[in-house]
């Protein structure tokens, strides 16, 4: 996995940026890739690529041209399927100088232009530069699992894997946007293409950007989650797979999905093991897919309420891996939270990221580069606690009053300490909330987006009016034609795929703390033909009755103990505001919610947030931690923002102090002057 950014010309006729300007861009980015640096500059673009090193270790770099040297790439990512599409290229006639799957993008393009994308295999973020037609191509894998962050002005594009990247040059303004940070208190991450930063770009997942000479800039999207409709569900009923027949077929696609992200890697690949159903399941093929010793890594928690070390050993003993953990504390998750949102470049609601932070710096003190891990099982396979609300939200939709039926929320959230259970006739009123609004686009979601929502009244007067004065985009708004057609479950995996796992489990909890440590993640379950058999499925081969992910547990039962299997789902958490309501808290934490500094940031009222910090700080000094869910996730999303403020708006970011040394160096441009033209 790498790092990648650049500056390209598209209209203007400014002097190409220069070569500093461009090391201080990659030095930002230096965790994503620090085994070797390149950098490319003709009189139009600058690209650099901060590289590490997984596959074709001693040929690979980048940025990497094809043979007449006209299209030029800068790849952060791995295409899984490069052998069999280098195969095929060479076939028709191309011809290859390195063994990288780099190159095979670029033959691939070349042969195949945009639809190259669409038979990739992978997770990436790339830009292709045309230096003859002066074009500059960007893209982004199917879910995002890799980002990629845009910034254009007067002719100019910018883009980088990290904004720290962008914000190396001086030129770009610094601000925070209001419509990302609303949409963070909604959805819990920005909507790609909306970031939190103002006049910055994410690129969407399963999107192609084109910027052409003449100026026009082209967007298309080359894959979305699709699901049948109920029509066509129907017409199966008879010809479709019985559920173990569907299993083995999973089974199959599951370990071809896990080999290739295990054999196609020049250096070893570990496992995240967490002791759940998803990272035991992929675990187990990865030790199945290649002979030798097989590494796993884990958390474990020093509050026993969010600890599974006893399903974790239980794993390790059946595959007889090396394996490793790391006690995390409350203490642990306040000291590296400030790090965790360096890397995150978003507000957070909840501290699960620090842990994974903490995990990864294990992983690499190991020696290891890679891990595979479980994400997207419970998005593909209808695991989180959400698709059960919605379905009982739905089944007490038909008959509001009956008591019988409420009785079904007593089932959900066994593992938490404060469940919303335990308030009795208040949780009732909650899930009965919208009701009249089931069959409707979002339902599934209602409880969930509210809740969140509450927190917008810590908002600042000037955040609050420019909300008022101008709608904030919604999902809700840019929904496929099909969607009315799904079946409800393959509605609410939708909104999940497209707002939790891309904007925060693959970017908070993924791939910025991978790769704050020079980690990649590798994920069987969002392999393509993974994904679309998933969501091919019926909805009782998921969720049967309250049952979830039953398909999976009868690909895991022959695999895994049977504990594992059967234990109640418990999700990924971690200590939350507890984490910096302790006597020794971190000094950092009672300045962000310090007055002065609340008011320099602009961003909250002082006196909510205030209030809100005064009753976290009594209730832990009387000795009861639990806090409620609104009140864990407003202090972590307050502290969060804050200190992105002070971190990216009121200081500037600077890279560690070592030079970059550019050991890929292609520099066209014959003369410049002494200082750069800045295109204003």
């Amino acid at each position: 996995m790498c790092g990648i950014a650049g500056i390209v010309n598209i209209t203007r006729d400014c002097e190409a940026p220069s070569i500093e300007l461009m090391e201080r861009m990659v030095s930002t980015i230096r965790h994503r890739g620090p085994d070797e640096f390149g950098v490319y500059r003709d009189d139009r673009a600058g690209l650099v690529h901060a590289r590490l090193s997984i596959i074709d270790l001693t040929s690979g770099q980048q940025p990497l041209a094809n043979e007449d040297g006209t299209l030029w790439i800068v790849f952060n990512g791995e295409i899984f399927n490069f052998v069999e599409l280098r195969m095929e290229l060479e076939h028709s006639g191309h011809r290859f100088r390195t063994h990288s799957d780099t190159e095979v993008i670029l033959h691939a393009y070349e042969s195949w232009g945009e639809k190259c994308f669409e038979r990739f295999n992978g997770q990436w973020a790339l830009a292709i530069w045309d230096s003859a037609r002066r074009s500059l191509l960007l893209s982004r894998d199917r879910v995002g699992v890799r980002p990629l962050y845009i910034h254009e002005r007067n002719g100019r594009v910018w883009f980088a894997s990290e904004v720290k990247a962008l914000f190396a040059d001086p030129s770009i303004p610094r601000q925070i946007d209001p419509h990302g940070l609303n949409q963070i208190f909604k959805f819990w991450a920005p909507l790609a293409p909306t970031s939190v930063f103002a006049g910055l770009e994410e690129l969407p997942p399963g999107r192609i950007r084109i910027y052409k000479s003449d100026g026009t800039r082209t967007d298309r999207t080359y894959w979305t989650p699709m699901y049948p409709s109920h029509d066509a569900v129907e017409e199966r009923q008879g010809s479709r797979f019985r559920l173990a027949e569907a299993a083995e077929i999973l089974r199959e696609k599951l370990m071809r999905a896990t080999e290739l992200r295990v054999l196609r890697s020049d250096v070893p690949v570990g496992s995240y093991l967490s002791g759940g159903l998803d990272s035991s399941v992929i675990a187990w093929m990865g030790r199945a897919a290649k002979a030798g010793e097989f590494r796993t890594f884990s958390i474990r928690f020093a509050d026993a309420e969010f600890d599974e070390t006893k399903f974790q050993r239980m794993m390790v003993a059946r595959l007889d891996s090396s394996h490793e953990e790391c006690i995390v504390t409350r203490n642990d998750i306040a000291t590296v939270f400030p790090a965790v949102i360096l890397h995150t470049e978003r507000p957070i609601l909840r501290t699960a990221p620090a842990p994974l932070f903490i995990l990864s710096r294990l992983v690499r003190e190991a020696g290891f580069k890679a891990v595979l891990t479980g994400e997207g099982a419970d998005e593909m396979v209808a695991g989180y606690d959400i698709f059960r609300e919605a379905k009982i939200r739905t089944f007490l939709a038909r008959q509001p009053d009956s008591k019988i039926r409420q009785k079904l929320f007593d089932r959900l959230y066994p593992y938490l300490a404060r469940s919303p259970q335990r308030a009795g006739g208040m949780a009732v009123a909650f899930w009965k909330r919208g009701l009249e609004n089931a069959g409707m686009p979002g339902f599934s979601h209602g409880p969930r987006w509210s809740t969140t929502s509450s927190l917008k009244r810590f908002f600042s007067s000037t955040i609050t009016s420019v909300l008022e004065q101008e709608r904030t985009p919604d999902i809700l708004d840019q929904l496929p034609d099909e969607f009315s057609s799904w079946d409800p479950l393959a509605q609410a995996q939708y909104l999940e795929i497209v707002t939790l796992l891309s904007g925060y489990i693959l970017s908070s909890q993924g791939d910025r703390m991978l790769m704050a440590h020079s980690v990649e993640g590798r994920f069987p379950f969002l392999d393509v033909d993974v994904m679309e058999f998933c969501n091919g499925l019926p909805a009782e081969y998921k969720l049967i009755g309250l049952d979830e992910k039953k398909i999976l547990k009868e690909v895991a039962k022959q695999l895994i103990p049977r504990e594992i299997v059967e234990r109640k789902k418990q999700p990924y958490r971690a200590p939350d505001a507890a984490s910096f309501l302790v006597p020794d808290a971190p000094e950092y934490v009672k300045e962000m919610f310090s007055a002065d500094a609340l008011k320099e940031s602009g961003i909250f009222n002082v006196e909510s947030v205030s209030g809100l910090h005064s009753k976290c700080s009594s209730r832990a000094a009387a000795g009861d931690g639990l806090l409620s869910n609104v009140d864990n996730m407003g202090f972590v999303g307050v502290l969060s923002s804050q200190l992105l403020y002070f971190q990216f708006i009121k200081n500037t970011y600077a890279a560690r102090d070592e030079k970059i040394h550019f050991t890929t160096e292609i520099d066209r441009v014959k003369t410049l002057s002494s200082m750069e033209k800045i295109c204003t």
